[in-house]
């Protein structure tokens, strides 16, 4: 496992700006924005961050079927902490209030188009989810370059998804884990048991807390 471990989350954050603000810098053109609280603290840094941002295509590897508007998007949070205080070239929004099987249709094509993918960024679940890839999900098993997911074992249930394979082909793929309690899923991932485990070039940008359990690994 590529692991980085950082002393707490902000320290997290701020690494994780600082690489992908040094991975436009080096040509990146494609970036993919994961949700959750640690990417949102990394995309506020970010926002303040001297990039080129004229130069980037930015894409979401998740959304949660829900309005753009709701609380529980993922591309309000990126829209709030990022993307009103940036002028990136193109975003590419899920519009994943269209239902799980259109929405991932219509990103389908966009993804095809761009990919392989510059740079993605993911978070992690404590059960090792990442995107909207859950444990045991018939997504895993699908070859589509974005998938509709159903029946997700937090609501809402249906989500929209970037595919395991697309995750893999990425030119870079960064996940962003901080917090005790992923401490048994990280361990697990190493161990290639859960979601975030399957993607065997990823880099591991962790917190202490995070790291605790893999000397069992």
């Amino acid at each position: 496992m590529n692991l980085q471990v950082q002393d707490d989350a902000e320290a997290v954050a701020r690494a994780g700006a600082r690489l992908v603000a040094a991975a436009i810098q080096g040509g990146a053109r494609t970036l993919v924005l994961a949700g959750g609280s640690t990417p949102a603290r990394c995309y506020q840094i970010l926002a303040e961050a001297p990039v080129s941002w004229g130069r980037v295509t930015i894409l979401f590897g998740d959304e949660r079927c829900v309005p753009p508007e709701h609380p529980e998007s993922n591309y309000l949070m990126a829209r709030r902490s990022l993307l009103d205080r940036v002028q990136p070239a193109t975003v590419h929004r899920m519009a994943a209030e269209l239902g799980a099987e259109e929405a991932a249709a219509a990103y389908a094509k966009v993804v095809d188009g761009l990919a392989p993918l510059d740079l993605v960024l993911l978070g992690m679940g404590p059960d090792g989810h990442t995107a909207s890839l859950f444990p045991g999900s018939p997504a895993l098993q699908s070859g589509a370059s974005v998938v509709a997911v159903h029946g997700a074992p937090k609501p809402p249930p249906d989500r929209v998804s970037l595919g395991l394979e697309t995750l893999r082909r990425a030119g870079r793929t960064v996940f962003l884990i901080t917090g005790g309690d992923k401490s048994e899923a990280l361990a697990r991932a190493a161990r290639g048991e859960v979601p975030a485990g399957l993607i065997p070039t990823a880099e591991y940008m962790v917190d202490r807390a995070a790291a605790g359990e893999l000397s069992s690994a």
